[in-house]
């Protein structure tokens, strides 16, 4: 069954960017002049995935805001004739088919996703989290669908990380025998665990935020009891579908993504994010490159000046 639906878990305080979060969600956020959260609509669009369903909570208006029409913003605009703006205002309107509901108690990533349920309904679709941004050039997700697609179950989007770093993540065991007959960077999970300690992570592969799901997950999420942090979580029920047959919608592989990744849930990586993309734009980036090069010899001959 072809996938065309993408779920956005968007309920989240984001507390680690108080007190820029106070009132406006992190969602929100510009990634230099776009809020995150529409480069992650983009990327469900560029998928094939048009429905998308956003998980919210309280505070989180501003979303809904964003993606509807603003009339009197394009009415002045049109006015002045500043079409360029006008585009960019609309075309965030035009998107997608934007759909909205209340998490209510917020009680974890499974919880959020099996919010979605009613509207996803029995057919496959795709989880992703707005703190993760995929460059466009790395089409990630395409890949997963076409791999879910073909092979039935569940699919998810693994990383490469350093080994001390493994606790902060969800992490993969795979089937290597299993692992080594399918295509490059495609491997076969036989087990998730859920930031395990560093002499516990079966791999170095941490799961990042991009999922195809089979239906099934819902199923299973009724009955994943709550786990790590009092929260139900999806790693679990992801667990229980790895030893699934597929038939049942079991199963589940990893796509090893080895792309351009953007962190923007963490105050550094947000901060390199837009340094990086901002670099990259031709209205942007010569004259921002050129400053980067002056700022870092300037600041690497500060401490020796004694400033």
């Amino acid at each position: 069954m072809s996938i065309h639906k993408a779920v956005i878990p968007a309920a989240g305080q984001g507390t680690r960017f108080l007190p820029a979060t106070k009132a406006s969600p992190k969602e929100m956020l510009p990634v230099v002049d776009v809020p995150a959260i529409e480069y992650v609509v983009r990327e469900a669009v560029a998928a094939g995935l048009e429905d998308v369903l956003m998980v919210t909570g309280r505070g989180k208006r501003a979303l809904e805001d964003h993606f509807d029409r603003n009339v009197e913003l394009e009415a002045g605009l049109e006015a002045k004739g500043d079409d360029s703006k006008l585009d960019k205002v609309r075309s965030s309107t035009d998107l997608a088919q934007v759909h909205y509901v209340r998490q209510g108690d917020p009680r974890g990533l499974g919880h959020a996703v099996h919010v979605a349920k009613a509207h996803v309904g029995d057919e496959p679709f795709a989880v992703l989290l707005g703190d993760d941004l995929i460059d466009p050039r790395d089409p990630l997700l395409t890949t997963m669908t076409a791999l879910q697609e073909r092979v039935g179950g569940s699919v998810v989007a693994l990383l490469e990380v350093p080994r001390d770093q493994v606790h902060l993540y969800g992490c993969a065991t795979l089937d290597d025998a299993a692992s080594d007959a399918l295509e490059e960077d495609v491997v076969k999970i036989t087990g998730m665990v859920e930031k395990p300690a560093v002499e516990d992570a079966p791999s170095n592969l941490a799961i990042i935020g991009r999922y195809v799901l089979h239906p099934a997950v819902f199923d299973v999420l009724d009955r994943t009891p709550p786990g790590k942090g009092g929260e139900i979580q999806l790693t679990d029920a992801l667990q229980t579908l790895a030893g699934m047959p597929v038939e049942e919608g079991g199963g589940v592989h990893g796509v090893v993504f080895r792309g351009r990744r953007y962190d923007t849930g963490d105050k550094l990586d947000y901060i390199k994010a837009v340094v990086r993309l901002a670099c990259e734009r031709e209205d942007l980036g010569p004259e921002l490159r050129e400053w980067l090069r002056d700022s870092v010899d300037e600041l690497t001959a500060a401490p020796a000046q004694g400033s």
